[in-house]
């Protein structure tokens, strides 16, 4: 692992860079206390890394998971309560790695994953616009209009009145540093690459909050639009400042769906994002998936033990340490003792960061998230894949996130099964001469009780005195169901002056008396 140390050690600087000013606007946008983010950093670094057999990936808060976080700390009632469903959640986790559930990951279409990550975007999009306005702690631009007794132009008027002018300054000038940096900057020169727009913003913040604090003017930023994180005095004060889990309380039932909607999200987001991290990786190694649950759960527990957000392998930091030469997990273990470092001495400064940059931060995150050319790519790709996209991002939007991604999987079954359904077999009129119908039908590679409807309401819509050619010769399974079919039509067929000519691997036969005698009789079998 010390191998590659001069490599490493530089990654996990920029790697530790990238993630601060996100961890710290992970958990603004959970609702979460500030802290909390720090913390799942800290351990999805050091812990996680550890333990983990990815080479390459880094481990902390998603964004993924903000808006679930955010949600449960409502249901829930506390945060501490909250913290129970974490350390569940990674006990879950453990035990999905050690079932070898490692493959879960692909029995959700992607469709629905796309659906799940755009709905997060834009969730996480429009909770951002009152903090880039200033407004204070659980205020929205909306509230103002709820209040009775205030006409239109009353409550425009007090939702102006509530703006911080300063607040939008900063978030205004942290976008334009994200945007230029990212679009123009990192594409002139390598320096601007190793230096990562989101700090370059938290430091423009900080230098802001030094030029105007106490100095009386309407833009200062005050009170709760500045970052708050507590400030030890000694290191003995700073481990007197972690949250701890409130376990009186596990009999909520609310406790455990919590965890289990961690859980799968949390494996999902990691899974996916291991299998982009290892695409990146120049040396091609694989990560072993049930190792990684195992170290997620594992982190995931300690987080929750200790008052963190939850931890998934993140995509975003595990890029910034492949594209800045990270060779080994050194470099995400060095990542973690960096933000400890961060925390535990200059806390101080930290809470000069004004909320407005995160917000900045979040409102480019969400947009990526959620950018309009992902919905114009799935409505390309057909209705297969637009329509559980979209139901999933509407239902998650609109109610929470394991509705919306169950909806969005309900959805997706059903429209494999209408495919299914429609591609059982296909059926070509060869010739109408002679008053008799020659028609082929040709089955699928698969054919299951799913084709049933289908090949049952195009054999009995054929017309008398036609000759069919049924042609299985690519199909490899043919349930047994579908030969019963066929044989209650051959007494149909019978009736009717309908020959049948069977072409198969096994051969050739004329009106076959029973299809599962020469199939094989109670096989789900393949035809040969």
């Amino acid at each position: 692992m010390f191998k590659h140390v001069k490599a490493d050690l530089p990654a996990s600087l920029v790697v530790f860079f990238v993630a601060l000013p996100l961890c710290l606007g992970i958990a603004l946008a959970s609702g979460a206390p500030l802290f909390s983010g720090i913390i799942a950093g800290i351990i999805g670094g050091i812990v996680v890394g550890s333990i983990s057999g990815s080479s390459i990936g880094v481990s902390g808060p998603a964004a993924s998971l903000a808006v679930v976080v955010l949600t449960a700390i409502s249901d829930l009632g506390s945060y501490e309560l909250f913290l129970v469903a974490v350390v569940l959640a990674g006990l879950l986790q453990i035990l999905m790695g050690f079932l070898k559930a490692g493959v879960i990951g692909y029995f959700f279409p992607s469709s629905v994953i796309k659906g799940m990550l755009s709905a997060i975007g834009i969730i996480i999009f429009l909770k951002q616009i009152p903090l880039a306005l200033g407004y204070e702690e659980g205020e929205t631009p909306f509230a103002f209009f709820e209040t009775t007794g205030y006409d239109l132009f009353r409550s425009l008027g007090h939702m102006i009145d509530a703006i911080a002018p300063g607040v939008i300054l900063i978030t205004a000038i942290s976008l334009a540093i994200l945007l230029v940096w990212d679009k123009v900057l990192a594409k002139k020169h390598k320096i601007f690459k190793l230096i990562p727009g989101p700090l370059v913003a938290v430091i423009v913040g900080i230098i802001y909050q030094l030029f105007f604090s106490g100095a009386g003017s309407v833009l200062e930023i005050t009170g709760n639009n500045l970052v708050s994180v507590p400030v030890p005095e000694n290191p003995l004060d700073f481990f007197n400042q972690f949250t701890f889990p409130d376990f009186s309380e596990m009999g909520n039932t609310q406790v455990y769906i919590v965890a289990i909607t961690i859980a799968i999200v949390a494996s999902l987001e990691t899974l996916l994002s291991v299998e982009a991290t290892d695409k990146l990786d120049p040396h091609k190694r694989v990560t072993p998936t049930n190792r990684e649950l195992i170290a997620q759960g594992v982190g995931n527990t300690f987080s929750g033990l200790v008052g963190g957000l939850p931890i998934t392998q993140v995509i975003v930091r595990s890029t910034a340490n492949v594209m800045n030469g990270g060779r080994t997990k050194l470099s995400a273990i060095i990542h973690g003792f960096f933000l400890l470092i961060s925390v535990m001495f200059i806390a101080e400064y930290l809470n000069l960061i004004p909320l407005g940059v995160l917000a900045a931060v979040l409102l480019i995150i969400g947009y990526k998230l959620a950018n309009p050319k992902q919905f114009i790519t799935m409505w390309k790709l057909g209705k297969s894949q637009f329509i559980p996209f979209t139901v999933t991002v509407v239902a998650i939007v609109a109610t929470d996130l394991l509705v919306g991604i169950l909806l969005g999987l309900a959805v997706g079954v059903i429209t494999i099964l209408i495919n299914s359904y429609r591609n059982s077999h296909f059926l070509h009129i060869e010739d109408k001469s002679n008053g008799v119908h020659t028609i082929k039908m040709e089955f699928a590679e698969e054919v299951t009780f799913l084709n049933k409807a289908a090949i049952q309401r195009e054999l009995y819509a054929l017309p008398e005195n036609t000759y069919l050619t049924l042609d299985v010769t690519k199909t490899k399974a043919l349930d047994l169901d579908v030969l019963e079919i066929l044989d209650d039509f051959s007494v149909t067929a019978e009736e009717r002056n309908i020959k049948i000519n069977l072409v198969s691997e096994r051969g050739t036969i004329e009106n076959p008396h029973s299809y599962r005698e020469f199939f094989g009789i109670n096989v789900l079998g393949a035809a040969h």
